[in-house]
């Protein structure tokens, strides 16, 4: 089990092993997650760019008075 301090500031670093397991490193984001009965789930919060393809289902080529006729209607769907 890896274990770490609490600094006066707050701050804990988190052990090679934990960052090894959730693939994070230096400047990357992550995510305390409560869970139950005072316990939390530590989770990554960055995605690899890689990590988004077929996310979105492309329809093909959409014209820019398509696009903004999209936009006017969500805007004014949102009033």
């Amino acid at each position: 089990m890896a274990t770490s301090v609490l600094t006066s500031k707050g701050q804990v670093t988190i052990p090679a092993s934990v960052r090894a397991a959730l693939g994070v490193g230096t400047g990357d984001r992550i995510e305390f997650v409560e869970a139950e009965n005072g316990q939390f789930a530590i989770m990554t919060a960055t995605k690899s760019i890689r990590g988004l393809k077929g996310l979105i289902q492309a329809e093909g080529p959409v014209s820019i008075e398509e696009m903004n006729t999209a936009i006017a209607a969500r805007g004014a769907a949102a009033r």
